[in-house]
């Protein structure tokens, strides 16, 4: 259900090495988010050039349950949004690992990705 190639986050992110954008990475939540969110219907995500830092939140998913904060999984600057998502927000719900991702980081210290889970760990942490 969570796909090996991915890092995961406690708070339910996920990130994909490499992203489209040069030295980025991808971000977007997982399928156990979007299903405890239900229905998304507005995404605010960081904006291009903006600086993260992780841990920190950088944007929020809205559904017709409640409102969401997305959290940085690495620092570094936003080098893409996926803006697609502001006419289709459902893109989440429907297609979390694939059409629905959020925005792309790049790193600014790459060795903060080593704290993050495989999707082993990430799927034990769920059950435990």
């Amino acid at each position: 259900m969570y796909p090996d190639d991915l890092l995961y986050t406690p708070e339910h992110e996920w990130l994909r090495r490499p992203g489209e954008a040069e030295g980025s990475v991808r971000v977007g939540i997982t399928h156990y988010a979007q299903d405890a969110l239900g229905d998304i219907v507005y995404v605010s995500l960081p904006e291009l050039g903006e600086t993260i830092t992780a841990g920190s939140t950088c944007g929020e998913l809205e559904s017709t349950k409640s409102v969401s904060d997305v959290y940085a999984p690495v620092s570094g600057e936003v080098v893409a949004r996926n803006d697609s998502l502001d006419a289709t927000p459902e893109l989440v719900n429907n297609d979390a690992y694939g059409g629905g991702w959020l925005f792309e980081v790049v790193p600014s210290d790459p060795s903060q990705m080593d704290a993050l889970m495989s999707a082993a760990a990430y799927q034990e942490s769920l059950e435990g």
